[in-house]
């Protein structure tokens, strides 16, 4: 039996059209391929009656031959060696061909500055890797754990399947090597691209002053709150670490941030409300992590650090653009890109600004630059969609609009929350609150990114323990220097989470 080498077997004509037309190619479309090593062709037999010679080797016991095999098996078994061989050779065409056709359509054309990063397919598809199933989720089980304790916003992620490729991002392997992103720049690490597209949104959407004042960027907002501390408070005016405060309840990750480092410059104090007075940085998150509240700085004579992040048009009506000392946002909040880990401070002092940098560099020599390649390409969609004129169908004429699409889906959540909540007598959540929003131009209801929901239900002291006997995993309100009967919800997950949420919260 002869064995065809690599390389040399089916090189006829209609042997090579066999094989195309097995891997699904057309004829048309046949081309000279290069066959792995591992795959072998045997000769075809010349005839139905060619006899089949086995081939000789010396016997395990000495010299001699091997005896004939008889013709009717050794053609079976060479049909059989060919139609295995056969199907592995079109199985690796079929992948070699269709791997093809996909790096052709994911061909994008490179052009200079921010546009290097923002390629898409040619098709205007999604960029996604072999085999993900865009549409699919995984089902709850019936008695599945929710775990709402965090605030992943992964409510997002329909939005964005629904943008599509117009979001992608592509970095070449040349790209974003060096350490420095402009090293004229007061903040050296920060993409000037991504300076730009930040500002563009808060001019857009009006919810804060950003001409004039200083951009930082750093690893989300949690960097940059300690990079703010660290700036108001040193160098050290005593012997004394500085008292950080915030009115309760108050973000439950406050007091770990802050003493985490064991700073000499600063150290957590407590509720602002009962504080004593004199100096302090106050640290006031408006809307108000865990409850919505607006909320405005109450020690006086402190320093504030406004923590924005939530101060966008699908939790809160936009009244004015804010304009205080400092101000920190974050992507994570915006569109929902909480893994891109990237957020940015306003900062009107340039001194100030300039120790936050130092605080970065000190602490992670800048901030990702693929990070921030990637939320420049996501906020310019964003703004795009609001910049140009509105197609038919409500949408931008470059695609869905990300605030009409997630005020939508968190208006619908707390109408329904708030019927079930009302329907079931055991809980309660705050009052609702409404105003004129200036970027939609018409009055609508605040709907935080989180529920404060307090268990009225007799006898229970800890509802994050009541919640957890219904598999339903809540933080608890003490962790915001609240009441125990409290605890923070997450509104912001998949559309089938909350709705098991709601299922069992009525049945309580």
């Amino acid at each position: 039996m002869r064995v065809a080498s690599a390389g040399r077997g089916f090189k006829s004509r209609g042997g090579l059209l066999l094989l195309h037309q097995l891997a699904g190619c057309p004829h048309q479309q046949r081309r000279k391929i290069r066959l792995p090593r591992a795959v072998f062709a045997p000769k075809l037999p010349a005839t139905r009656t060619t006899k089949v010679i086995a081939a000789r080797a010396p016997m395990a016991g000495g010299g001699g031959e091997r005896p004939r095999v008889p013709a009717g098996a050794a053609g079976l078994a060479v049909w059989a060696t060919l139609l295995c061989n056969a199907a592995s050779l079109a199985y690796f065409l079929r992948s070699y061909v269709v791997d093809g056709s996909r790096r052709r359509r994911r061909g994008c054309a490179a052009r200079s500055g921010a546009d290097d990063v923002a390629l898409q397919p040619e098709d205007g598809g999604e960029l996604r890797p072999e085999g993900e199933d865009p549409d699919h989720a995984v089902a709850l089980a019936p008695d599945a754990v929710l775990n709402l304790e965090l605030g992943d916003p992964m409510m997002y992620e329909a939005f964005w399947r629904e943008v599509g490729g117009r979001a992608a991002t592509v970095i070449r392997g040349c790209q974003a090597m060096s350490y420095v992103s402009d090293d004229a720049a007061l903040c050296w690490f920060l993409e000037p691209e991504l300076e730009r597209e930040v500002r563009r949104l808060h001019r857009v959407v009006g919810n804060a002053v950003a001409d004039g004042y200083h951009l930082v960027v750093g690893t989300g907002a949690t960097q940059l709150y300690q990079a703010a501390m660290y700036a108001l408070s040193s160098p050290a005016q005593g012997d004394k670490p500085v008292p950080v405060v915030s009115p309760a309840p108050y973000y439950s990750s406050y007091p770990p941030q802050t003493d985490l480092q064991l700073s000499g410059l600063y150290r957590w104090a407590g509720d602002a409300n009962t504080f004593a007075g004199g100096e302090c940085i106050e640290l006031v998150c408006s809307p108000n992590n865990p409850d919505g509240a607006v909320r405005e700085a109450v020690v006086a004579g402190g320093k504030a650090i406004h923590d924005l992040v939530y101060y966008w048009p699908q939790y809160k009506p936009i009244t004015g653009r804010a304009a205080h000392d400092i101000m920190l946002f974050t992507v994570s909040k915006i569109t929902g890109h909480a893994g891109t880990r990237l957020g940015w401070a306003l900062v009107k002092d340039p001194e100030v600004a300039r120790k936050m940098v130092y605080f970065v560099d000190r602490s992670t020599i800048g901030v990702s630059r693929e990070s921030q390649l990637r939320a420049t390409k996501i906020l310019g969609v964003v703004s795009d969609a609001y910049e140009t004129p509105p197609a038919g169908d409500g949408s931008g004429a470059t695609g869905p609009r990300l605030f009409d699409f997630a005020r939508r889906r968190l208006e619908e959540r707390w109408r329904t929350l708030r019927a079930a909540v009302a329907a079931s007598g055991a809980f309660s959540l705050p009052e609702e609150t409404a105003g004129h929003c200036n970027f939609s131009k018409r009055t609508v209801t605040a709907c935080p990114a989180f529920a404060w929901l307090r268990c009225e239900k007799e006898g229970v002291e800890d509802c994050a323990e009541f919640l957890a006997g219904h598999k339903i995993v809540a933080r608890g309100g003490e962790q915001f220097g609240g009441d125990a009967r409290c605890v923070r919800i997450n509104m912001l997950d998949r559309d089938q989470v909350f709705d098991m949420l709601v299922q069992r919260l009525s049945a309580i």
